[in-house]
Parts: C-alpha cells; sequence; structure tokens
C-alpha cells in the first residue's frame, strides 16, 4: 500500500462502505471535465458554495492515478467529511465534479469539501477494507456509521498453562487457544460456562490461583470442577474432558451427547450407579445448552443474519448469531444514515464495518441485496482461512431465518421510536421547567463520590434524545493536593474546571454560539445546530445539572468562570428533608428556590438523571477503591512489567519474600535481568 499525500492536514480517515455514485470506475472515461467548462449542478444549494468546493475536488481531481485506493473529503477545518473507496481514483473523484446532478446529501458535502487527501492501494479489496477501518476510526459526518459498537463476548478454552481453562473473553485474541462465538450477551457467555463447567469439569481459575492450590477448592466439592490443581484426575483424563468441550463448542455436539450415553450404559451395566449418575447430570447439562438457545437451526451450521428495516428516516438492522446449528443471541443496531440512502447500501455499508475488527462466518445472510457483494466477500474471505459467502436467500430455511430477524428489527425499531418520543417530551419539560427556550439535546450530571475524602472520584454522565449516552461518561480522579479532605466544593471545582477545560481545547464554539452565549444573561436557551449538523450529538451541553444546593452551584459558577466560559446552563438539584425522593429543591442562577410537583413527570425524570450520576460515580469510586486495595508495591517499580512481576511472584511466592531476598537471589529469577533486579533491590532496600 502507497500513500499519496496531497495536503497538509493530518491523516485522518473514515470509510463509508457507500460512495457517492456506483463505482464503475474502469468503464468511465477519466476526461469528464473539459477546461474551462463549469459543472451544472442540479440543487437548490447556493450555487457558490457548490462551484467552489466542485474547483477544490478539480484540482486534485487531475493529478491522481488510474489505481485504487481510498479518498477522504474534509471541510475548511481539518475535519472528516467522507470516506469512500475506488477501483479508480481518479475516475471516482471526477464523478463528483463531471456536471451530474447530485442527491443533497452529495451536494452538501461537495459544497463543505475544502481538501482532499488519498491513499493507494494495490487492490479494490484492499481499499474496501481501509475504507471500513477509517470509518470506524473518524465517524465522518456524511458516512453510514456503525454506532453501539462494543465488543461481543466469547468463551476460550485456553491452550497455553498447565491444564485448559473455560473463560468468557472479549478483546484482542492474544491468549493461546480456541475461540467460540460470538455471543449476544454476557448473559448467554455466563449461562453457557456454567453449563459447561457441569458437563465437561474444566476449571476456571486464574493460572496463579492454580498454580498455588494444594488441596481442591469449592468448585470442586460442588463437582463443577474435576480438581486438577491438586491431581484429583490425572492428566491425559482431563485432556480428554477438555477434547470433548472442545469439540461440543465446535458442532460436535451430537458425537459428544452419544459417547457419554455410552459411557454411562457401560456405567450402569457395571453396576457402577454413581459414576452413571455423574455421566447423567452431564449429558442432561449439555442439553440445557441446546434447549434454552430459542430459534435454533437444521441445516445452517455457521452464518451470521442481518435485517434491515427502515420507518420514518431511521433505520435499524438486528444481526443474529448462529453456531453449531444453535442460536447463540441477537443484537440489534441502528446506525446513523441519511434519510436519502437507500436500504441496499445502508446495510452493504453496515456490514464492512461490522467485520472490521472480528471474524466473519462463513455464511452472511442479509435481507437486502448489498452492492458490491462478491467484493465484500472477498475482502471479509481475505482475513480468514475460509470462502465467505454472502447471500440474500429467497425461499427455505434460510429465508425464514431472515425473516424472523426482520420482524425482530421492525419490532426492535417501533420500541426505540417509541422511547424517543417519550424522551423528547421530557426533554422539552425539562427545558420549559428550568426556564430554557427549547429542548436540551445534551444534559450533563455531576457528582463526587469518596469516604472521609479519599479516593475522591468524579463523574459525569450524559443524556441525549435516545436516553443515557454512557460512551459520553467519563470520570475524574481528583488530583488536587489543596483541597482539605472532604471539601465536596473544591472537588466539584476541580471536575468542571478540568472538564471545561478540555471542551475549550478540543471542540471550541463557533463564532455564532459564543456570541449567543454572551449576549444571554441568566440561563440561556441552547444554541440551534445548522441544518447539516443536526443529526450530530453536540459536545457542549445545553444543560448541566449539578447534585448538591446553593454551595455546590456557586462552586460550578466560579469554576466555569474562571476557565472563562459563559452560557451554560447551571442547575443545582439539592436532596428534601431525609434526602427524601421527591421533595428535591432546584437552584436555578437569576431565579428563586422552586420545587417541582410532586407527581410532574419532570420531576421523575430529573431523579432518574441524578440517581444515575450518583451510581457510576459511586461505582467509580469502588472500583477506585479496589484497585487501591490489592495494589502491588511492584507496580511502583519503573520497568517491572505484568510478565517480570509474575515471574518473581512465580519464583519467590509472595511480596514479602521478594523484599527480603538478597541482589544475587534476585538476578536468578528466570525472566529477570541484572538491571531489574537492581531496580527491585533497590525499591525494597532505599535508606537501608
Amino acid at each position: 500500500m502507497s500513500r499519496r499525500a496531497l495536503t497538509d492536514l493530518p491523516p485522518d480517515t473514515f470509510d463509508d462502505g457507500r460512495d457517492a455514485e456506483r463505482d464503475d470506475a474502469a468503464d468511465e472515461p477519466e476526461a469528464g471535465l473539459p477546461d474551462g467548462e463549469a459543472p451544472e449542478i442540479d440543487f437548490d444549494f447556493e450555487p457558490g458554495a457548490v462551484q467552489a468546493g466542485t474547483e477544490v475536488i478539480r484540482r486534485f481531481w487531475s493529478t491522481l492515478p488510474s489505481s485504487p485506493g481510498v479518498y477522504r473529503m474534509f471541510d475548511h477545518r481539518g475535519d472528516v467529511l467522507y470516506v469512500g473507496k475506488a477501483k479508480n481514483l481518479k475516475a471516482r473523484v471526477g464523478s463528483y465534479a463531471r456536471g451530474q446532478a447530485h442527491s443533497n446529501r452529495i451536494a452538501r458535502m461537495i459544497s463543505q469539501t475544502a481538501a482532499m487527501e488519498f491513499v493507494t492501494t494495490a487492490t479494490e479489496t484492499e481499499a474496501l477494507l481501509l475504507e471500513a477501518n477509517l470509518i470506524k476510526q473518524l465517524k465522518p459526518r456524511f458516512n453510514v456509521l456503525m454506532r453501539d459498537d462494543k465488543s461481543f463476548p466469547y468463551i476460550l478454552v485456553t491452550d497455553d498453562g498447565p491444564a485448559p481453562q473455560i473463560v468468557k473473553h472479549r478483546g484482542a485474541r492474544r491468549r493461546k487457544g480456541n475461540y467460540y462465538g460470538p455471543f449476544a450477551s454476557v448473559w448467554a457467555v455466563n449461562r453457557t460456562v456454567n453449563a459447561l463447567q457441569r458437563a465437561f469439569l474444566l476449571r476456571t481459575c486464574t493460572d496463579s490461583y492454580y498454580e498455588n492450590r494444594t488441596r481442591p477448592c469449592l468448585l470442586y466439592q460442588i463437582k463443577r470442577c474435576s480438581g486438577p490443581c491438586t491431581g484429583e484426575i490425572a492428566a491425559e483424563d482431563y485432556a480428554t474432558m477438555a477434547d470433548s468441550a472442545r469439540a461440543f463448542l465446535a458442532g460436535k455436539s451430537n458425537a459428544v451427547k452419544d459417547r457419554m450415553r455410552a459411557e454411562m450404559q457401560e456405567a450402569s451395566e457395571a453396576m457402577e450407579f454413581e459414576r452413571a449418575a455423574r455421566f447423567r447430570d452431564r449429558i442432561a447439562a449439555l442439553s440445557a445448552i441446546q434447549g434454552v438457545q430459542g430459534v435454533n437451526t437444521q441445516g445452517v451450521e455457521e452464518a451470521d443474519v442481518f435485517a434491515l428495516d427502515e420507518q420514518a428516516g431511521q433505520f435499524c438492522i438486528e444481526v443474529f448469531f448462529f453456531r453449531n446449528f444453535q442460536n447463540w443471541g441477537n443484537r440489534a443496531y441502528f446506525p446513523k444514515a441519511d434519510r436519502t440512502m437507500t436500504p441496499d447500501e445502508v446495510l452493504g455499508s453496515f456490514i464492512g464495518q461490522f467485520y472490521d475488527d472480528k471474524p466473519a462466518p462463513r455464511t452472511v445472510l442479509t435481507s437486502h441485496a448489498i452492492e458490491d457483494a462478491e467484493l465484500v466477500a472477498a475482502a471479509l474471505s481475505s482475513r480468514v482461512e475460509y470462502r465467505v459467502e454472502i447471500h440474500r436467500p429467497s425461499r427455505g430455511e434460510r429465508k425464514n431465518l431472515v425473516d424472523y430477524a426482520q420482524r425482530n428489527a421492525k419490532e426492535a425499531l417501533a420500541r426505540r421510536l417509541a422511547d424517543t418520543a417519550s424522551q423528547g417530551k421530557l426533554l422539552a419539560a425539562l427545558g420549559q421547567a428550568f426556564g430554557l427556550d427549547g429542548a436540551p439535546r445534551r444534559i450533563e450530571v455531576y457528582d463526587n463520590s469518596h469516604i472521609m475524602g479519599t479516593n475522591a472520584v468524579g463523574g459525569m454522565i450524559v443524556a441525549g434524545p435516545t436516553g443515557f449516552m454512557k460512551a459520553h461518561y467519563r470520570t475524574f480522579n481528583i488530583k488536587s493536593e489543596d483541597l482539605t479532605p472532604g471539601d465536596d466544593y473544591g472537588m466539584m471545582r476541580e471536575v468542571l474546571q478540568r472538564r471545561f477545560k478540555r471542551l475549550v481545547k478540543e471542540a471550541p464554539r463557533t463564532e455564532r454560539e459564543a456570541a449567543v452565549a454572551a449576549a444571554e444573561g441568566g440561563v440561556p436557551a441552547p444554541v440551534p445546530a445548522p441544518a447539516e449538523e443536526s443529526e450530530a450529538f453536540p459536545a457542549w451541553p445545553d444543560l448541566v445539572l449539578i447534585d448538591g444546593g446553593k454551595g455546590q452551584l456557586d462552586a460550578a459558577r466560579a469554576a466555569l468562570e474562571e476557565v472563562g466560559v459563559a452560557g451554560v446552563p447551571l442547575v443545582g438539584v439539592a436532596k428534601g428533608r431525609d434526602r427524601d425522593a421527591g421533595r428535591e429543591t432546584f437552584f436555578v442562577p437569576g431565579r428563586p428556590p422552586f420545587k417541582l410537583p410532586p407527581r410532574d413527570p419532570t420531576l421523575y425524570f430529573v431523579q432518574r438523571l441524578r440517581d444515575e450520576a450518583h451510581r457510576f460515580a459511586i461505582g467509580s469510586h469502588r472500583a477506585k477503591r479496589k484497585r487501591e486495595m490489592v495494589r502491588n508495591p511492584l507496580d511502583e517499580i519503573a520497568g517491572i512489567g505484568p510478565s517480570r512481576k509474575r515471574a518473581l511472584l512465580h519464583h519467590f511466592g509472595t511480596v514479602k519474600a521478594i523484599q527480603r531476598a538478597a541482589f544475587e537471589d534476585l538476578a536468578k529469577t528466570p525472566g529477570v535481568n541484572a538491571a531489574t533486579a537492581r531496580a527491585v533491590y533497590d525499591f525494597f532496600h532505599a535508606g537501608a
């Protein structure tokens, strides 16, 4: 892959599997823009803006190669507008300024283009993979964006320790072993792992716990583990059970159950009834796994099913996972896409991003015939060791699975639209209660948590039109050494100063927003966003709720004044007498304190926001306190990472033994060099 840098802008990239026009680049002439001929734009935008963007594109087009690659469009601020791939960069980019009529979305994108950047690739497949990767990184405004992109849980049967271990796993696959999944939820993984423990008696403990056992743990006593740590089972027999677990998870469930039935019958005939009962219980555990999977399949061993539904200009994509003829769950996604895009375009772009960080199964079933299906399948196949097929079924069991997924997508989108409508009414009522001129789109709620000033943490939660926006939550470790322990006002000042200093630096308000904020007195109204930005979730809050009364509110106002931020609505929420919910008093600058009616839905909404901030702050505080309680002195030594810490603990057993060890003994530890041994010795013997 070679990079063609045509601008000084930073190399931000983004992707949208669907370009502005169809990529028939190989068949289109390159000389589509005669000199001196202005492109004709059939569009109701301001002609000057579209013409200016077209001229920018023409300048870059004139020097482009006729090779595959990825292109990015930037606005005047350097933000990425769009990422697209092309079989022929020169022909594709030329299509944006060839004089053809464009949709409103494409014309708007052209009018905002101030610069472009390109990356050439060896093949179109490579360009497709890079495009998907860049879209997920940069989240450009005019691309289809996959949202709620949290990783899926898997089941891992390890192969890198003294005895295979069965655990749930998220993230990168760094450990050696066999991975099975994905599962749609952690609940499904936990239930399956628990059943597999009963069926195959595999350990779930960590390696360090396993290696330091001198007698079997409780799991052995309740018949959830075979006790390999203390030799309660021979290594060969344990390996056989681990192989059976792998075979079951790999789809050979009937063979595994038949073998267990034969062993149960054999034990019964030998009058070993306790052993036969153990096999009976293990077979029952495996049957339970297969029996609660929901809609299972007869002829589809491994497939992911993607079904799209569109209502009121919004899209929902329901994804079902089928592995080993079993339904391993489903998840609904609500991608951000322009309402002028077709379902085929949205689904095709979504699939490219979905498999950017996970392997695809052998079969992908879709509710719509996506564009460039063969190219997408080839790109997915290039990342795995087998051929991936993308297919839109028209009959049979596969069609039934797609129809089932599409019904779920329709129901999920209907629920979301209903929830969004209710949320919109609550936001409008909240804006009216606190004197705003409109419904706030972004609400930030702040709370602190500590015990006598120790392990102090500030929490920020965010709510918007779709509910709680957990991807925007933030925690703040209180760092100031000048604060008196337990000074809640000082903690709130520090949290808000750090939050808004960073916000001013990373997302400065436009001149229009700053002018509105400066002109408003008291509580300003949320600043309406331009039409093209109405879909984007704002970075600046339209309303800030502080958990506390007048003192906390004054501390928050002082913090924003020190940072130089004006025009951010602040409201203090003071708990009622005896901390009773429903008796809250609200403090708004420029207004006397007031209460809301006890049965007002707006009051319940504020309570939900306040309680969520309280939960989040307390949870962060407890996690920090737990980390402090188990903190290892070795973590404070420079150059001691997880592997060297593990080597030292395995060699000496405890931290106290490491502390008493001589330098020569430390240097003899496998995996520890002389410099590391000296650092450890000097750390524990400083000042001795």
